[in-house]
């Protein structure tokens, strides 16, 4: 399992991401994904640590917590939601085609 971190700084590095968390245990990962097209962060990132009491012990203490200037949100990663080839991403969701009007 992992963290979701969010309401990131932009000028975070996975550095000093890991240095917060290992404060309440080792930290095994840190991702911080950026954006396709311009590289920039995302403002979200996560972590993974070596068990779920530091986990917890992790979420508890920093959710909320003001860092870099911004308060946070830290909880339980949500697992990836599979998009498939639905929805309005190049498929052919929305309506309004010429197909089936007859």
């Amino acid at each position: 399992m992992s963290i979701y971190v969010g309401n990131l700084s932009y000028e975070v590095t996975q550095e000093d991401l890991s240095e917060v968390f290992a404060e309440y245990g080792t930290v095994k990962r840190v991702q911080l994904p950026t954006d396709r097209e311009t590289g920039r962060l995302r403002g979200f990132g996560f972590v993974e640590m070596e068990t779920e009491a530091e986990e917890t012990a992790a979420i508890e203490a920093l959710d909320g917590a003001e860092w870099m200037g911004r308060d946070i949100k830290v909880n339980k990663a949500k697992p990836r939601e599979d998009r498939g080839s639905g929805g309005n991403r190049g498929g052919y969701g929305g309506g309004g085609g010429r197909r089936n009007r007859y």
